[in-house]
């Protein structure tokens, strides 16, 4: 059974956000929602939370439906809201352990600190961190409980380059622990480096889904070669075949200056999806 299925999922306020949304996530993966604000991401992963209820169509989380949820089911779940949870008052310890205890099998406060590393903030009231470090904290107390699913909203906001990186890693020991992860994030680097997965929802609708090398016909893109002249100018040709262009060229040539051989980045692909929403907009 897969950890996440959402066929035909639909909501409207005062204008329909959402679609028609299907989405199947194995158990164990990770897949990340892009697209730009207004799109109808947090409102599907709201509707999976169990935070807001749906129009229409089928959500199974975990083999349950998150309209009807049990204290058993909530207890598998893990969530990293956008917002930092105010606990200012509160030591890392002690907020980590009051969440804890709403849980039958936490992960021990020491274990948790030192994944986030807030090992050193341990003694540290909430009011005193940094804002990486609340955001940090927001990441424990997502991750305590062992969730088997675990939902992560922009996570890395305020992070810098190193704390990215150890968060990365984080998330990869986890999902290779088995947990499900749904990430949104505006980061396309990350979800290039987590994502099995990635879903581009524009206009209540998902327009691509697929791996990050694949999605949107990424990898049967044609490539751009482009090299530098003897005479200083620039040759530039696409090329479905760009080994056989480059072999040829080499033979005409010889060496090629500054040779690069670049397919559509993922950023290319995203923007691809998006555009006629951005344009409305």
């Amino acid at each position: 059974m897969p950890a996440i299925v959402v066929e035909g999922l639909t909501k409207t306020y005062e204008r329909p956000v959402l679609k028609g949304i299907n989405l199947e996530v194995p158990k164990g993966s990770c897949i990340a929602l892009l697209g730009p604000n207004g799109a109808g991401k947090t409102t599907t992963v709201e509707i999976l939370e169990s935070f807001r209820h749906r129009d229409g169509g089928r959500v199974e989380v975990l083999g349950v439906d998150p309209a009807r949820p049990t204290s058993a089911w909530r207890a598998k779940i893990g969530i990293v809201l956008q917002a930092s949870t105010d606990n200012a008052q509160l030591t890392c310890t002690e907020v980590l352990h009051s969440f804890a205890a709403l849980y039958p099998t936490p992960r021990p406060t020491g274990e948790v600190l030192e994944l986030v590393g807030l090992s050193d903030e341990a003694g540290r009231r909430a009011r005193h961190l940094s804002g990486g470090q609340r955001r940090r904290l927001d990441v424990a107390l997502g991750i305590i409980g062992r969730p088997e699913v675990l939902f992560l909203d922009e996570p890395t906001i305020g992070f810098d380059a190193e704390a990215r990186r150890q968060f990365w890693q984080m998330i990869k020991d986890l999902r290779a622990e088995g947990t499900t992860i749904v990430l949104t994030t505006h980061y396309l680097d990350e979800a290039e480096e987590l994502a099995d997965d990635v879903a581009v929802i524009a206009a209540g609708v998902i327009r691509a889904q697929g791996p990050p090398a694949t999605i949107g016909g990424r990898n049967d893109a044609l490539a751009l070669v482009r090299f530098r002249r003897g005479d200083g100018s620039w040759f530039e040709r696409e090329s479905a075949a760009p080994a056989e262009l480059v072999a040829a060229l080499t033979a005409e040539h010889g060496e090629l200056t500054d040779l690069t051989v670049t397919r559509p980045s993922l950023e290319d692909v995203y923007l691809s999806l998006i555009r006629d929403e951005v344009l409305e907009s």
